[in-house]
């Protein structure tokens, strides 16, 4: 994997601005490894890898017997890819990997709560688009699909095969939707992604970036993404993702506002 350290903001966009196509993750460590939220559970609670594959089935399984009370349509808890994903929006920990199309929230992800150096990474998904693992070069992108039915069963959920898949559920909810949301499903759960991309030929090294943020550009970070648009308000658009954004709110003050509050501060009893 490649690291690159930032010095501004501008940075930032230089270097973004050159990756078309490519997708996008924040992480609010730079020194967090590429993991998803069950890998980090299991790995912390579940030592006993031989019996991961058992508890993530038994979580899917009790989650689609329950949630259906909660839907309109139960039906598309049969997708395993949309019942993975309606898991993580709720708060269930999943194999699944956020990504976005867009370096901006990315970037708001990785710098929104961070108190250290912050981390964006870019995925060359254009040229994983059509790379093939080198240990099993008939495992295309089309034949592990997890959307298709029995494939997420059969390539993923027995946690052998080093494989990385990225792409959208067949619908996606408001919140991918609003943050230009993209998932990277990864074969094997105690191996961070860099880890997983080597398996695909030399392409490995150069299919993912690490570009660091430091802590000291935060400020200015947030407020260029507060002029995007880009707060929690938008990104998670509901009454959370409202109630969310005040944080940043908090921070964003007009030096104008400053300037009269400073003069005139109200009187106190």
């Amino acid at each position: 994997m490649r690291v690159i350290m930032l010095q501004s903001w501008q940075d930032f966009l230089d270097h973004t601005g050159r990756l078309e196509g490519w997708a996008f993750r924040g992480q609010r460590s730079a020194s967090w490894p590429l993991l998803s939220s069950l890998s980090r559970r299991l790995l912390a609670y579940c030592p006993d890898q031989r019996l991961w594959p058992l508890r993530e089935a038994r979580a899917m399984r009790v989650f689609r017997r329950k949630a259906h009370v909660h839907l309109d349509h139960p039906q598309a808890l049969d997708d395993a890819l949309r019942c993975l994903a309606m898991m993580q929006h709720h708060g269930a920990a999943t194999r699944l990997l956020d990504f976005t199309k867009s370096p901006f929230v990315a970037a708001f992800f990785a710098m929104e709560s961070a108190t250290d150096d912050a981390a964006v990474y870019a995925l060359d998904t254009t040229t994983l688009w059509s790379a093939r693992p080198a240990f099993a070069p008939e495992l295309t992108r089309e034949v592990i699909d997890p959307r298709q039915p029995g494939h997420f069963e059969r390539h993923f959920l027995d946690n052998r095969e080093p494989l990385v898949w990225f792409g959208e559920p067949s619908e996606m909810d408001r919140r991918l939707v609003a943050q230009s949301g993209l998932f990277v499903v990864p074969g094997r759960l105690e191996a961070p992604l860099d880890e997983l991309l080597r398996q695909y030929s030399d392409q490995g090294p150069s299919l993912l970036i690490q570009l660091v943020l430091p802590h000291g550009l935060r400020a200015r970070a947030m407020r260029e993404l507060y002029r995007m648009n880009i707060t929690h308000a938008t990104l998670l658009p509901d009454l959370d993702g409202l109630a969310h954004s005040m944080n940043q709110e908090l921070e964003i003050v007009w030096e104008r506002l400053i300037e009269e509050y400073l003069a005139e501060p109200p009187h106190r009893t």
